[in-house]
């Protein structure tokens, strides 16, 4: 025994961990289970595999992730999934294996691999079962704040697209009664009089952008976030401002590949060639409206993925000067909302990211 009562294990006889089979997308069934790749969940299908607490990491790609989904879920072929924990608390294991700088054990010199049976004999310092419940304990706190931030981030983002199918797809936005019709030629049909149905291209402007961030500058930490198009939630950061993107904020930032659309009201840096800003040119027309408004396109469509150019030739609705001020006002507030807990989030996380290392190692007693 260790101090702190600790034993040293090998990482054979502390988990098992297990790779999934892929899921082409041509086979899956959009439902309620999240599918699990090596970064994020990116999608959802009709059947799981593996019950909650579904820890995963990286197999393929992604350096340092790992990853907690508290419900039933699909792994993908990318990743490894916890299948024996063999004894030890599930929230414990999570928190262990994100001290463990697992992007040392790459063994391929191009896409990174982890190779599961290089980990085996690696030595683990383990504390009693009850000890590793209050760890988890201490540090499932913040994660649960993170989480009722997250739920209030989607929720208040929820209203504000609520608002905008109301009053500009349903045509129910204040004074609508006795506003007359007329044929807009396009797929929109009949749009209140005054209204004008513009091509996506057509409304955007030219941003000078800065060059990309190469993924070998990206840090755990820092005060820059990078903005990929692979990620919905900021996953890295850098330190050099030479990269720093604060010109036409807030902006609209789409994956050409991923086809993942986000609102971008903070500094930022650029992770990709093909992570598209996008910024209005009519200064009526505000970047949070220009947001809903490709949100109310079906980005499900394949053909979005290929390359921008398709996308830009969608339509989207050009409303009257004063709907879209009164619309501003009231979605503005809400981001405004948002980008306050996305700052807390931040927060949070870094707290808690301060606390791991030092609570799994016994550094801090409990």
């Amino acid at each position: 025994m260790t101090p702190n009562n600790r034993k040293e294990i090998k990482f054979k006889k502390y988990i098992k961990l297990q790779r999934w089979f892929d899921l082409p997308k041509s086979k899956r069934v959009d439902w309620k289970f999240p599918i699990v790749a090596s970064t994020s969940i990116t999608g959802f299908h009709n059947a799981y595999k593996v019950e909650p607490p579904c820890v995963t990491t990286w197999r393929s790609w992604a350096l340092w992730e790992v990853l907690r989904v508290n419900e039933k879920c699909r792994p993908l072929n990318t990743s490894l999934w916890v299948k024996n924990y063999k004894g030890n608390d599930p929230k414990f294991v999570y928190y262990q294996l994100k001290t463990m700088n697992l992007a040392q054990h790459n063994t391929w010199a191009g896409v990174p691999t982890l190779n599961r049976n290089h980990l085996d004999e690696i030595d683990i310092s383990l504390p009693p079962l009850p000890t590793q419940q209050r760890i988890a304990n201490i540090l499932s706190t913040y994660d649960d704040l993170i989480e009722n931030n997250t739920r209030r981030i989607k929720i208040l983002e929820e209203q504000a697209q609520l608002i905008y199918k109301e009053w500009f797809v349903k045509f129910q936005f204040p004074w609508h009664e006795g506003i007359k019709m007329v044929d807009s030629g396009t797929e929109f049909g009949e749009i209140p009089e005054g209204w004008e149905v513009k091509k996506v291209w057509d409304v955007l402007q030219t941003i000078k952008r800065k060059p990309k961030v190469p993924k070998s500058k990206y840090l755990e930490k820092w005060n820059i976030p990078v903005i990929d198009q692979s990620r919905t939630e900021i996953a890295w950061y850098i330190d050099d401002e030479k990269y720093l993107q604060e010109d036409y904020l807030p902006i609209v930032v789409f994956g050409d590949h991923t086809r993942i659309l986000k609102y971008i009201n903070f500094p930022f840096a650029s992770g990709a060639d093909w992570t598209q800003l996008l910024y209005p040119n009519d200064k009526k027309l505000l970047p949070v409206y220009f947001y809903m408004a490709l949100k109310n396109i079906d980005l499900k469509n394949e053909l979005y993925a290929r390359h921008f150019k398709f996308l830009k030739e969608e339509y989207i609705i050009r409303p009257s000067d004063l709907l879209l001020e009164k619309y501003n006002n009231i979605s503005i507030s809400m981001f405004d909302e948002i980008l306050n807990l996305q700052k807390q989030n931040q927060n949070l996380k870094e707290t808690r990211d301060m606390l791991i290392p030092k609570l799994v190692s016994g550094e801090v007693e409990v």
